[in-house]
């Protein structure tokens, strides 16, 4: 199997999962977190995280264009602008909005994965702002895949402590 049809798959799989359990979270539980421990993402939050989990990180990896102002400087920045604390992060204000998003990060990741082409793919190097270390382009990009799926776990976890009845066929969509 190549890696665009390993990325592909895994993509087509992970964001539609990830869209049907959006269809399982309430309007009014935007802002609702688990009550214990520290530094949880509110669900709004977590949409939000979630829409842009894989697409426009692989969009950085392919294009080198990571979203951010000309006058950047990675040098300047502190641990916390890395990882800012729960509260600091951005939230979505519908669920269809993050649905919207979602589809829309799908589009790109797919674009990225035709766009990179198989030879850059399996031999490109491609070092993140998060980690210089030597990776190529395919194995980055299905890091971000993964991303987004650690994430769709974190939400079926919400849904769950929310009450919502879901099991393992909404986990892994079947």
């Amino acid at each position: 199997m190549s890696w665009t049809e390993l990325l592909t798959r895994e993509m087509e799989n992970v964001y539609g999962v990830t869209d049907k359990l959006l269809d399982l979270v309430d309007a009014d539980k935007l802002d609702w977190k688990p009550a214990t421990g520290e530094n949880w993402m509110t669900t709004g939050q977590l949409l939000m995280h979630i829409a842009t989990a894989c697409g426009q990180p692989c969009k950085g990896f392919v294009t080198g264009d990571w979203g951010m102002p000309d006058d950047f400087d990675p040098s300047q920045l502190k641990p916390e602008d890395m990882l800012p604390p729960a509260e600091k992060m951005p939230t979505v204000d519908s669920v269809a909005e993050a649905k919207k998003m979602l589809a829309e990060d799908k589009k790109v990741a797919l674009d990225m994965v035709k766009q990179a082409g198989e030879e850059n793919l399996a031999n490109k190097p491609a070092p993140a702002p998060w980690d210089p270390g030597e990776m190529i382009l395919g194995h980055r990009m299905l890091q971000m895949v993964d991303h987004l799926s650690h994430h769709k776990g974190q939400l079926f976890y919400y849904l769950k402590l929310q009450g919502k009845p879901v099991n393992t066929k909404h986990m892994w969509g079947m």
